[in-house]
């Protein structure tokens, strides 16, 4: 049985090819040198003009929340948080409801508003990593905030008790 196996000319191949790597041709893969290449702005073409003027337009992938939606998204919240302001103020009672929906509105807003501004100054096609760790140290920051909300409307009477707080000081 033994008689009959055969390597493939594969294995040896291998084997020959490895003994004929010198010492001088090794890499060595772990470097102790960090690499910041990532970091680094990412160079653009003059002008910001990719290929030339015959080729076709290569319009960017649609994105529901970073596209042309998120100005609609923007509006929405803007517009829902003038009467969610007013409320209090006009009916004279504090609604608990209304108060956390226009804490979380509120924070919402000012998350759009803080993105729309990474997406306009921090573009992913010139910064690359850094419009990443830009857009999740704000959601991070937007978790945080949301647990604030938790907290103040918990433990205490909500955010338009602390603005009447801070008011009458």
């Amino acid at each position: 049985m033994l008689q009959h196996f055969r390597p493939s000319p594969g294995v040896f191949s291998i084997v020959r090819s490895r003994s004929a790597i010198k010492p001088s041709s090794i890499v060595r893969c772990i470097s102790l040198k960090p690499d910041f290449s990532k970091f680094k702005k990412i160079e653009q073409p003059p002008g910001f003009v990719v290929g030339t003027v015959n080729d076709a337009y290569k319009p960017p992938e649609a994105s529901f929340y970073e596209g042309g939606y998120h100005w609609t998204y923007e509006r929405f919240i803007a517009i829902g948080l003038v009467p969610l302001s007013m409320t209090p103020f006009i009916a004279g009672v504090e609604y608990p409801m209304i108060d956390s929906i226009f804490s979380i509105a509120l924070l919402f807003h000012c998350h759009t508003g803080f993105k729309s501004c990474i997406i306009d100054y921090i573009p992913k096609r010139v910064y690359g990593i850094w419009y990443g760790l830009a857009s999740k140290l704000l959601t991070f920051g937007t978790f945080v905030g949301m647990y604030g909300v938790y907290l103040l409307e918990t433990e205490g009477n909500g955010l338009f008790e602390l603005i009447k707080n801070i008011w009458n000081c």
